[in-house]
């Protein structure tokens, strides 16, 4: 067959008008681009995005690097879980508010990646995440996500969504089998999903540590990889840990970590106000640099225990003798 012939069109750089990426959360969901929330299936991939979505729709956040000004409108759609006995409940929980949280109507006609009526439910509802949950469900009649040329297509079409509304898109998805692989081809059909999207974080569960999950971002194309974070599941409901060490591997290979420096940190402190009323700061952070903790994860759990600081003849000082047990 003779290739359609296709006129030549050529775009200088020089036209361009460069733009910063803006984010929903830093550095793991950006605005007007794909994000990946992957995972084995029942290890709180959904939770975690629910509670997101409930989050933005009280103009909250889970930590300080969701800087919102006003509650946002989400649209969040789920192929495998009930809207009335399920979603919503999960959502009540969370404190959603959920006048802000729409669903596309899929009684008559089910949803894909690449029908119009996600661009007309955004256009309406003016929404600035919209979650696809899980990727498998929305491809479409005769679609096959393992062959890369439609795969590329969907993905390019839903990225041209998120960009030209700046919203950011988030595909939650199943893990396949291939235990030991890296955790770009674990993730459920062609590579080009992972391809395409800017940042893929990986959701699982921490090794000895029954109701803990862990958050640990695989990829970034906008940024530095954010710190690994961790949250809770329990019958009082999701809890957010922020910072944990953990890597990806220790996650895929249900490996305990090497140790949960944030704890680390947190003894050192407390063994350090057994015999010490204060101590210079400096000092503090030598002997936590020995132990390998980073002066983040120690400025966090310095935070949790509620230690002070005070300078003292321009030296500063953390107050020890008040840390909280």
């Amino acid at each position: 067959m003779e290739e359609t012939k296709t006129e030549l069109q050529l775009i200088k750089l020089s036209e361009i008008q460069s733009q910063e990426v803006s984010w929903l959360w830093f550095p793991f969901i950006p605005y007007g681009k794909l994000t990946i929330v992957q995972g084995d299936p029942g290890d709180g991939k959904t939770t975690f995005v629910l509670n997101i979505a409930a989050k933005l729709s009280k103009g909250g956040g889970l930590d300080n690097e969701m800087k919102l000004t006003e509650p946002l409108n989400v649209i969040y759609q789920s192929a495998e879980d009930g809207l009335a006995d399920t979603v919503k409940p999960r959502l009540e929980q969370a404190g959603a508010d959920c006048e802000k949280i729409s669903v596309i109507d899929e009684r008559i006609k089910s949803l894909s990646m690449i029908d119009v009526r996600l661009e007309e439910a955004v256009i309406k509802t003016g929404a600035k995440l919209l979650i696809l949950d899980p990727i498998q469900a929305y491809l479409g009649g005769g679609m096959d996500m393992n062959r890369a040329n439609e795969a590329r297509d969907m993905t390019k079409k839903l990225a041209a969504l998120a960009e030209k509304y700046q919203c950011a898109i988030v595909l939650v998805g199943h893990m396949n089998k291939a235990a030991g692989n890296k955790a770009a081809y674990r993730g459920m059909g062609s590579i080009d999903f992972f391809a395409v999207a800017r940042s893929v974080l990986l959701v699982g569960r921490v090794e000895g540590e029954e109701n803990t999950r862990a958050v640990v971002q695989i990829k970034n194309n906008l940024a530095a990889f954010g710190h690994p974070k961790a949250f809770a599941l329990s019958e009082g409901g999701f809890q957010w840990l922020g910072d944990y060490e953990i890597t990806a591997d220790e996650v895929l290979g249900g490996i305990a970590p090497k140790a949960n420096k944030m704890e680390q940190a947190k003894r050192l402190l407390r063994e350090l106000a057994e015999t010490n009323n204060a101590m210079q700061s400096n000092e503090i952070l030598s002997l936590a640099d020995e132990q390998g903790i980073s002066k983040r994860t120690l400025e966090n759990a310095k935070k949790e225990l509620g230690v002070r600081a005070k300078r003292i003849n321009n030296t500063w000082y953390w107050e020890l003798d008040k840390i909280k047990q």
